[in-house]
């Protein structure tokens, strides 16, 4: 190719991009996908179930929050060290934030602050939602992963998937308040009626644990590799992920006894639960974002890029539902 066709397919490519970025989604509806080895983030129309858009963003995207006002959904790029604000409703750009190592991150329940886990910086960082000012940044053993609060805001818990541990930390302070061992390889970290459930991958059951000090109480037998956990819009249900055996298991919210299991073959991850019921999981390990029915189980299938990981639809009822996977 002559350098002169060169700079042409160059400009082509980067008006292309620029149009894909600019222009509204004409959907009802938009799906979000962050594909992790990819760099871009994949729009879907909810329901054509047709790709809208792919927009890029730096490096490794992974997980994405939406804002304490529903208006913007925020994505880390880790190795990208920025977090992109996109428009919740249009999916379009809204701006570019510098941010170190935003691997997973989370609103707080009073829409007060932001924590970051940094799983390749061993950071915990706690920001001001408003100002995205730092407050406070935590050492962290190894690996960051997953993150949730309390209720009240005043703690905020970060599995450490190398260690086998859950870290407690003061919001106010920075302060560390426990740092103690769950089980192999822990990720996905949920509140349930006063206690702390964590999934773990290199496991085959759920940890119930006391937020009090860290101790394990129980032990909820599933699937092997638990990965993450998450709230069906009613509160009745809860769905967990296992990235390891392939499977999404569904357990009764106040019991949690094993209710169904659906197999999808592919490394499922992360959940969203649309308004019709139907779960919307990305599979690592198929370039896939998997539609199921929980009521007859049937699958439909949707080609993503590479190492789909983050997801959410903007149909959702509760926007900040995002922030606790």
């Amino acid at each position: 190719m002559s350098r002169k066709s060169l700079r042409a397919a160059l400009a082509l490519s980067c008006l292309s991009v620029a149009v894909a970025a600019g222009t509204p989604a004409r959907a009802d509806g938009i799906a979000f996908v962050l594909n992790s080895a990819d760099a871009s983030i994949s729009e879907f129309d909810t329901t054509t179930l047709r790709e809208i858009r792919r927009l890029p963003v730096l490096r490794e995207p992974h997980h994405m929050a939406t804002t304490p006002d529903g208006k913007s959904l925020v994505v880390g790029d880790t190795a990208g060290n920025a977090a992109f604000f996109l428009d919740a409703e249009t999916g379009l750009m809204q701006r570019r934030v510098p941010m170190s190592d935003p691997y997973q991150l989370q609103y707080s329940p009073n829409g007060r602050l932001l924590t970051v886990a940094g799983l390749a910086r061993d950071q915990v960082d706690i920001y001001d939602a408003a100002t995205l000012s730092l407050l406070h940044r935590v050492p962290a053993r190894s690996m960051p992963s997953h993150i949730n609060y309390s209720p009240d805001s005043a703690t905020v818990y970060v599995s450490l998937q190398d260690t086998g541990h859950l870290l407690a930390i003061d919001t106010a302070s920075g302060r560390v308040l426990w740092d103690t061992p769950v089980g192999k390889t822990p990720a996905g970290v949920l509140w349930h009626n006063g206690k702390l459930l964590v999934g773990l991958m290199g496991a085959t059951y759920v940890a119930e644990v006391d937020p009090a000090d860290g101790h394990v109480d129980r032990r909820i037998e599933m699937a092997p590799g638990p990965h993450n956990l998450f709230v069906s819009p009613s509160r009745r249900l809860l769905y967990v992920t296992c990235r390891v055996s392939g499977t999404i298991q569904q357990l009764d919210w106040d019991s949690l006894a094993i209710l169904k299991t659906f197999h999808v073959p592919g490394g499922p991850d992360d959940i969203v639960i649309a308004p019709d019921g139907k779960l919307w999981a990305t599979l690592r390990w198929r370039q896939k974002v998997a539609i199921i029915d929980p009521a007859t189980a049937a699958v439909t299938y949707l080609p993503t890029g590479r190492s789909p990981h983050g997801i959410w639809l903007n149909t959702t009822q509760a926007p900040r539902q995002l922030s606790m996977r």
